[in-house]
């Protein structure tokens, strides 16, 4: 279990996250950060991700996975650079703004289930497969 949360933590501050650092005390940017916080916590998906280098990884993977060749999670475990290969790629629960704009924008996007064709991020090319929401 240990090591679950520890390569999930490593992966999302290692390849996915995006910090944002504000100054100032104006209360209304502080009321407004609470309230998009508030927002945020109500709209989370559970996600699996593969992070491969490049475009032509991810589409070979891609069609192995939709051909049955390969679960997502194996394809994971063998071949994602990112430390969640370790449990098939599972990033457990995230909201919006936690991830780079491009995987974030994709997985807030795909159905319970469903694979994503590869999408480019600054760490490389990433299979997504949400496996739940709420």
């Amino acid at each position: 279990m240990v090591i679950k949360v520890l390569s999930t933590v490593v992966c999302l501050y290692s390849f996915c996250c995006v910090y944002a650092v504000e100054s100032g005390d104006n209360s209304q940017t502080q009321k407004s950060k609470q309230e998009e916080n508030t927002m945020v916590e109500t709209s989370q998906v559970a996600a699996k991700h593969i992070l491969v280098s490049t475009e032509q990884e991810a589409k070979d993977l891609l069609t192995k996975i939709r051909n049955g060749e390969i679960t997502f999670e194996n394809a994971a475990r063998d071949f994602s650079k990112c430390p969640s290969k370790l449990n098939g790629g599972d990033l457990g629960f995230f909201g919006k703004n936690m991830m780079v704009k491009e995987f974030e924008t994709v997985a807030f996007s795909l159905n319970v289930n469903e694979v994503s064709e590869p999408v480019k991020t600054q760490f490389g090319w990433h299979l997504i497969k949400v496996y739940d929401k709420k």
